[in-house]
């Protein structure tokens, strides 16, 4: 039986005197793919943030580990106003070794050749699939990701996806994902948390969300694909 890698009770979050998550509980087991929903505002960001101790709240978090990565949404990389540093110095601050790094980098599908590139000349596939290697690099047992496919193309989002989907089942990884697309709940989730400030549901997919459970959530009809393949 997976054991809880985190608990949630009774969080609340406060911003310049706006609440913006109330009363939210929810645990993970470990091994879990957790995926929050939600529409814009809701919350999703700030509750992945408050996970790993960037923002103030009331109630309890308990984390079963302390090896937990965090990945911010892509608008937050504005590569423009990040340092003017080369992949190959970015990835040093790591302190790992050069065969560490090749070896995540192949694993995300890029090559040696990306080391000597500057953030702002790569692609934004490119960039985001730096970034997962940034992320895994360490081995977490936790991956934080927040909206990881924003600014991708479809294809491109596909490959994106995969690769987590890898990095999930070759190890004992947990993910907490903040996605819009319900396609990705179908195929990869076991749990969803339906977020606009308070839970509005909670549970596997395929008992949790229904066209009400959506209505709610999002105030307008959604139309409503379930997958039935894994």
């Amino acid at each position: 039986m997976p054991r809880d890698i985190l608990k949630v009770k009774n969080l609340n979050v406060t911003l310049d005197e706006e609440e913006i998550i109330k009363d939210l509980s929810f645990e993970v087991k470990e091994g879990e793919v957790l995926i929050i929903l939600g529409p814009n505002g809701a919350g999703k960001t700030t509750l992945l943030r408050t996970l790993v101790g960037l923002l103030p709240y009331k109630g309890e978090i308990h984390w079963a580990t302390r090896n937990v990565s965090y990945l911010p949404p892509q608008e937050l990389f504005q590569r423009k106003f990040l340092p003017p540093l080369s992949i190959e110095e970015f990835f040093k601050f790591k302190r790992v070794s050069s065969a560490q790094i090749l070896k995540i980098l192949d694993s995300v599908g890029l090559d040696s050749a990306v080391l000597k590139k500057r953030f702002g000349t790569l692609s934004t596939g490119q960039f985001q699939r730096m970034i997962i290697a940034w992320a895994l690099i360490d081995e977490p047992s936790v991956l934080l990701f927040d909206e990881p496919t924003a600014g991708i193309d479809i294809g491109g989002q596909e490959t994106i996806y995969s690769l987590l989907h890898k990095f999930w089942s070759e190890g004992n990884l947990t993910i907490l994902l903040v996605t819009h697309d319900l396609n990705i709940v179908w195929e990869h989730a076991n749990n969803v948390l339906c977020l606009n400030k308070k839970r509005l549901c909670y549970g596997k997919p395929r008992e949790t969300l229904t066209p009400e459970s959506l209505e709610e959530l999002y105030g307008m009809e959604i139309k409503f694909y379930e997958h039935t393949h894994k």
